[in-house]
């Protein structure tokens, strides 16, 4: 079982007299880094002018500076931009700023368990890693609640990672709810296969083969469409509150056979086995060796692919029967 801390096992003077430095201000980046300032820490934000971002972080009412300066000012550098962004970020502009002692943080492990950042020995590299988006972890925390996070030391050189890492959880009101002890190692290899095989790439497939099959079949693509994605809501929604076991108590019993009947008939050990197999590609690190290649190729496949569903019937009958729906929007 993981090791879980709560606000009684952090201090925020891990960070007193110290400055946080939060490197991108995306949806994330603003929700980390104002908490951290509600909560009494000195923070600065380094995001590039031109674009509505650096705008918002002015409106909150933050002085962007670039990423080299805020460097240069941080105890704890907290780098948030893009997964693919952050090799050139960091070479550019963190690294020849970061003095020993500093801590270097990450909310999500990929650049460096692949070797996209190769930080010096004598930094602490930290992550804090919150189970949900910015804007959640925002409005939580203005709620007096938090969202739960992942805690994980990559290097401790100075002897005081963890405790830093424990007071940035505490700053962004993750202690409140729990933060769960890991590595860099799990955090991102879960992470990568839990969107690719389920939360997008599964979800995603599962959907646009459900519809197809009723679509050829002779229905019409609109009553696929409410079948096959609009209702999926529902369904997540109250697996997400009570669990799939909490779901099953809430739909009709013909719902229920067909969930534990008839899924494993979908979803079957060739599922399974095509998912260790993207599994053992995250783990040999072969999954992100075509990503960062892909980038770095100027994403053709990625676009090809993206412009492909653009034209789905799957997207084309949703986007005309989402305007039926007001309460969307």
């Amino acid at each position: 079982m993981a090791k879980i801390y709560y606000d009684k096992d952090a201090d925020l003077k891990a960070l007193k007299g110290k400055t946080v430095a939060v490197i991108g201000y995306g949806i994330q980046g603003r929700g980390q880094a104002l908490n951290l300032k509600d909560s009494g820490v000195n923070v600065v934000v380094a995001q590039r002018k031109g674009g509505p971002n650096y705008d918002i972080a002015k409106k909150d009412g933050f002085k962007p500076i670039s990423a080299a300066e805020a460097t240069q000012a941080g105890d704890l550098v907290i780098l948030l931009a893009q997964d693919t962004l952050q090799a050139e970020i960091y070479r550019e502009s963190i690294m020849p700023h970061l003095r020993s002692g500093k801590a270097l943080g990450f909310s999500h492990g990929f650049a460096i368990l692949y070797g996209l950042v190769k930080p010096p020995k004598d930094v602490d590299v930290v992550m804090i890693a919150p189970k949900g988006p910015g804007s959640l972890l925002r409005s939580q925390f203005l709620e007096g609640k938090g969202v739960p996070a992942l805690v994980a030391v990559g290097q401790d050189a100075t002897g005081s990672a963890k405790a830093v890492a424990l007071a940035w959880a505490k700053g962004i009101g993750s202690t409140r709810a729990g933060v769960l002890e890991t590595t860099f190692k799990e955090e991102t290899e879960t992470d990568n296969f839990g969107e690719q095989a389920v939360l997008c790439g599964g979800v995603s497939a599962l959907i646009k083969a459900g519809f197809e099959t009723l679509v050829e079949a002779g229905y019409q693509p609109e009553v696929a469409y409410f079948e096959c994605l609009h209702e999926l809501k529902l369904i997540t929604d109250m697996i997400w509150a009570g669990g799939i076991q909490g779901m099953r108590k809430r739909v009709s019993d013909t719902a229920k056979w067909g969930d534990i009947h008839c899924g494993p008939q979908v979803v079957n050990s060739q599922v399974k086995e095509n998912m260790k197999k993207l599994l053992n590609e995250i783990q040999s690190g072969q999954f992100a060796k075509q990503w960062i290649a892909e980038d770095k190729a100027g994403r053709p496949n990625f676009k090809r692919l993206m412009e492909q569903d653009d034209k789905h019937l799957v997207e084309v009958t949703g986007q005309k029967l989402r305007s039926m729906m007001s309460w969307i929007k």
